[in-house]
């Protein structure tokens, strides 16, 4: 991977450790789709890293080769 791309990656990591506490979601009563906005919030933030994790592994050549 190109430096630049890494630290992209990084930062992103960065990033989504931050937004993973959602302390403004704690005390939200409200109902989407039916479920808490807090659980989905969640399962976007859950497919998010998902995401980040697979274009991580698979960009990843200059490891793999080591």
């Amino acid at each position: 991977m190109k430096r630049r791309t890494k630290w992209l990656f990084y930062c992103l990591i960065v990033l989504l450790f931050l937004l993973h506490n959602d302390f403004w979601f704690w005390k939200t009563p409200q109902l989407v789709l039916g479920l808490p906005v807090g659980l989905l919030y969640h399962i976007g933030f859950c497919l998010a890293v998902t995401l980040l994790m697979v274009v991580f592994v698979k960009g990843g050549e200059d490891w793999r080769e080591r």
